[in-house]
């Protein structure tokens, strides 16, 4: 999914543009680039990105934090057109060809949600990735061995690169959530703390009416 031309991101406002606020800046991989930002509730927020005619571009997408970690997404063409709509996803990953040169746009809306902000993850790779070593499409001679190890320590690398990123989305992702769970224990300790200051007061003041005297009122004559 690593592309062979570097792209170059133009990023739109969505309904509250001023609100988005990135909480990664831009993070450039071969050929691709990576962004994590938040995207607040009942907004949307848009991407642009120029291309040529027949290159191939891939979108892969995640959401790391928020609700029940979905969002919808979809792309359109320079002339308006919806090539990929998906509602309400956790992930998904969009391969395309472009079939005309122009601005290509994709899109993030949250705005089905009315309060839960959401931290959405996406890898935007152009093109194909070009080979580590010169003519190698062309060659019709094998490899040497040194060659060969150089291809497949790449492969190794790229592989590794992916499941960094795997992991780096679940740590977020399962840090959120225990944070969450945190703060849910520790609202809920708080209310048995309250709960007991009250039972135990309660009691108190119970058993001090037990063993109160009532005196005679004024008003019985003494004899």
């Amino acid at each position: 999914m690593r592309g062979g031309t570097r792209a170059g991101m133009m990023r739109g406002g969505g309904m509250r543009g001023g609100m988005l606020v990135l909480v990664l800046l831009w993070a450039l991989r071969a050929g691709g680039t990576e962004l994590t930002f938040e995207l607040p509730d009942s907004d949307k927020q848009c991407f642009h990105q120029e291309l040529e005619r027949g290159v191939k571009f891939t979108l892969d997408y995640q959401v790391i934090t928020g609700g029940h970690y979905d969002v919808d997404c979809y792309v359109e063409d320079p002339n308006g057109r919806t090539i990929y709509k998906e509602t309400k996803k956790q992930y998904d990953s969009f391969p395309h060809h472009t079939e005309i040169k122009g601005v290509y746009t994709f899109c993030f809306s949250n705005e089905f949600s009315t309060f839960s902000h959401k931290t959405v993850y996406f890898d935007f790779q152009v093109g194909d990735e070009p080979p580590i070593l010169p003519d190698m499409s062309n060659r019709v001679t094998a490899l040497t061995q040194m060659e060969s190890a150089c291809v497949t320590i790449h492969e190794a690398l790229n592989t590794v690169i992916d499941s960094q990123t795997h992991y780096r989305l679940r740590e977020a992702q399962d840090r959120s959530r225990a944070e969450d769970l945190n703060g849910r224990v520790s609202y809920w300790s708080v209310g048995e703390t309250l709960i007991l200051f009250v039972v135990s007061i309660g009691q108190v003041m119970l058993l001090k009416s037990f063993f109160t005297e009532k005196r005679p009122g004024s008003g019985v004559a003494s004899t």
